[in-house]
């Protein structure tokens, strides 16, 4: 059984399991579980938050277009955050290394070390949402990009603790290298208790959905 088949099956082993946790830090002592599908990727990140301040776990991921594979180690650092009253902002930088496998067109059973690095910011309370986040991906062969996103969101009502919370959000992706630089994503998001969904349809004809489960 070579390394590919190897990853793949552990790669799929952790989708099937729930997805739990939001942030890329959590609780000191907490894991975290997110899995995430758009139209570029399938990723998976699980961590452990040793500290408020950093977390670090495992990240698989799958690129659609160009058919190759991460698997690795990413490490994700609170730069900064900012706690009012009503309000909360995050400044965050996420880091990533391991190995890309392909066999897209000529990289035949190619494996190679892969690298990627990034910021994330976000803004928020009960009534607006804010998020910026990019990405810079280095593999020799297998691929190099650089993208990023912005996020903004609405809440059309203020739920009390315990209810259905509804945020109503867009996301323009860009990406340079692509034939479609720019991708908007009109989506709804769901909130209760521990739960977190959200899904949405971009103007390429291409389905966002997200699951998230705290604990």
């Amino acid at each position: 059984m070579n390394i590919k088949l190897i990853l793949s099956i552990l790669f799929l082993f952790f989708i099937s399991i729930n997805s739990l946790g939001a942030r890329p830090i959590s609780y000191p002592g907490g894991w975290t579980v997110m899995q995430m599908n758009d139209f570029n990727s399938h990723s998976l990140h699980v961590h452990y938050t040793p500290s408020s301040k950093y977390s670090f776990g495992y990240r698989g991921e799958y690129w659609r277009k160009k058919d190759w594979q991460f698997h690795g180690g990413q490490f994700n650092y609170l730069i900064k955050r900012l706690n009012n009253p009503k309000s909360q902002a995050n400044l965050y930088f996420k880091s990533g290394l391991g190995l890309a496998l392909s066999d897209f067109r000529d990289l035949k059973n190619k494996t190679e070390p892969a690298f990627f690095s990034g910021l994330s910011f976000d803004w928020e309370d009960r009534r607006y949402f804010t998020k910026y986040e990019n990405r810079i991906n280095y593999s020799p062969e297998v691929d190099k990009f650089f993208i990023q996103k912005v996020r903004i969101g609405l809440a059309p009502y203020i739920g009390n603790y315990g209810d259905l919370h509804t945020w109503l959000m867009l996301q323009v992706d860009h990406m340079p290298k692509e034939k479609n630089k720019i991708v908007y994503t009109p989506m709804l998001r769901f909130f209760k208790a521990d739960y977190l969904a959200e899904i949405g349809l971009n103007n390429i004809g291409d389905l966002l959905f997200n699951f998230v489960k705290r604990f």
